[in-house]
């Protein structure tokens, strides 16, 4: 997963309207360095674990807060919502069993999600993203 450079993120928070709490900066900054998307209970539980006493309801909101402005996304599939945060582009790929979700970049799906909207009879945005369904290596084994 691509990450975003830490240091800028207040300025980032502020840019995008909102304020600058401990639990934005936190959740931003964790999902900035994980390297992988996270649940709501995974960010707080890893904020517990970095002393960070944030109730779950607040990383919740935070997270969702954090999508709704664009800071971050969300990944459904099976089991709980996943989010991430990503300096590039990309579509995703989410395991049926152990709702792994991975990354495949835009440029490498170019082709087909312009013959699928084709096919379809879409008009495809730059926002627009392709969620891949299967199971991952590890389930497949």
């Amino acid at each position: 997963m691509t990450t975003i450079p830490t240091p800028d993120l207040p300025a980032l928070l502020r840019h995008h309207g909102l304020r600058c709490t401990p639990s934005r900066l936190s959740a931003l900054k964790l999902l900035s360095t994980s390297g992988s998307h996270l649940s709501s209970a995974e960010v707080s539980a890893e904020l517990k674990r970095l002393g960070l006493p944030i109730d779950q309801t607040t990383v919740y909101r935070t997270l969702e807060t954090l999508t709704d402005t664009g800071l971050a996304h969300a990944v459904h599939g099976p089991g709980p919502k996943r989010y991430g945060v990503a300096s590039e582009p990309h579509h995703h790929t989410v395991c049926e069993r152990c709702g792994e979700v991975g990354e495949l970049p835009v440029e490498q799906l170019r082709e087909t999600v312009e013959r699928i909207a084709e096919l379809a009879g879409l008009h495809v945005g730059a926002a627009t993203s392709l969620l891949l369904y299967g199971r991952c290596a590890r389930c497949s084994a």
